[in-house]
């Protein structure tokens, strides 16, 4: 099998067991419930675990350019499963973040040298492609958490979402373990210089994901409590349509690829910015009466759009990075990403938090959305007037 190919494997599984962290969201409400916490100090389960992965990102990337990005994707399998053991054996709340803040550190590790590893050796009219590949592993991962949480979490209690993550973590090591250091690409020894970094594209695109994905954790961090509170679904039910958001996600990331290689990034990035806000919109209007196949459909459209934008995003800030520095580019990816997460969680927490006290539950989530929707909805006016900076170079 040619290296490229391999190397796209690999990043996929590695970055796939990650993303299987979405299984944690739905045992949100057993946390809170087993730890006494409400709703608003569970963010921090979020906040540790996005925070510690968002800066070790960038860092592995750029690492990687140094000494190759296998071994670092490695490390990260490695300290993901000392990162699930801590977090299923956690006796307390604090013990429990400081465990999802060395999950964190591992899942950066993996995140930021996975777009490198995809897409090693390919040309760039194959690179979105490549990307879309990867971003439909994170999808399908991110997909698949929620409705096996449900399962886990009925039958052997939230502990189980960390502890079944182990053997797959070890199985993805053993694969990479296998793969010559030679298909990692080659280290460099130059870092990747500040000025590069705040170039009007890369910064165009990073500042375009940090919204995007921002807003879409106004369904990763209220969706559960919507579901199972508000509407009374089971942990199993409720993971079911919780993990349309992703699965959308993971549907559209290969068209997006294709869509990338052909048409360039920049349509598909506002297209997908517009669906996004739309479904974030739908889903401000929801409450308990609302027809569950419309709160499903808002819930996969927000998920479609936010994989229509991310993989052209990212393509843009791959290109425009030489060939000796994609660790760093793809680290950065993330890194936008993720910032943007924790930025969404401690921002739309608060303001639930807050209107929940002075309005109730079901307004403070409507209101929620609807930030979350007006936020996404002026990044992809912005995306417009930022067309000569968000094209592939």
């Amino acid at each position: 099998m040619p290296s490229g190919e391999m190397g796209r494997l690999i990043a996929a599984a590695g970055a796939f067991v990650v993303s299987l962290d979405s299984m944690v969201n739905i045992a949100f409400p057993a946390i809170a419930a087993a730890f006494d916490a409400p709703p608003e100090q569970v963010r921090w389960v979020i906040i540790c675990y996005t925070g510690s992965y968002a800066v070790m990102s960038f860092i592995a990337g750029t690492a990687a350019d140094r000494i190759g990005h296998l071994p670092v994707f490695r490390s990260g399998l490695v300290l993901s499963v000392a990162g699930f053991a801590l977090c299923g054996l956690a006796p307390t709340f604090g013990f429990l973040l400081a465990g999802r803040a060395v999950q964190g550190i591992a899942g950066g590790l993996v995140y930021g040298t996975a777009p490198a590893l995809a897409t090693l050796g390919a040309a760039p009219s194959l690179r979105g492609r490549r990307l879309g590949s990867l971003n439909a592993a994170i999808g399908l991962g991110f997909a698949s958490g929620p409705a096996v949480a449900g399962v886990l979490i009925g039958a052997l209690g939230w502990r189980a979402v960390f502890y079944a993550r182990v053997p797959l973590a070890l199985a993805a090591l053993c694969w990479a373990l296998l793969v010559r250091g030679s298909q990692g690409g080659e280290p460099t020894h130059r870092l990747v210089a500040a000025r590069e970094l705040l170039r009007a594209p890369v910064l165009a695109a990073s500042g375009l994901s940090f919204v995007a994905n921002a807003a879409i954790f106004a369904i990763w961090l209220l969706a559960p409590f919507y579901l199972v509170g508000v509407r009374g679904l089971s942990a199993a039910a409720g993971g079911l349509l919780f993990m349309l958001t992703p699965l959308g996600t993971a549907a559209a990331a290969p068209l997006a690829g294709r869509l990338a290689d052909r048409l360039g990034a920049h349509a598909p990035m506002i297209a997908g910015l517009v669906l996004e806000a739309v479904g974030l919109g739908a889903l401000s209007r929801a409450d308990a009466s609302t027809p569950l196949a419309t709160v499903a459909l808002a819930l996969c459209a927000a998920g479609f759009g936010l994989g229509v934008f991310q993989v052209p995003n990212m393509a843009v800030v791959m290109a425009a990075f030489p060939a000796a520095h994609q660790g760093a580019a793809g680290g950065l990816t993330f890194l936008a990403r993720t910032l943007g997460l924790v930025t969404g969680v401690a921002v739309l927490a608060a303001v639930f938090a807050q209107r929940r006290v002075d309005v109730g539950v079901e307004p403070a989530f409507a209101e929620a959305f609807a930030l979350a929707a007006l936020v996404v909805a002026a990044a992809a006016l912005a995306a417009v007037a930022a067309r000569p900076y968000t094209r592939e170079r």
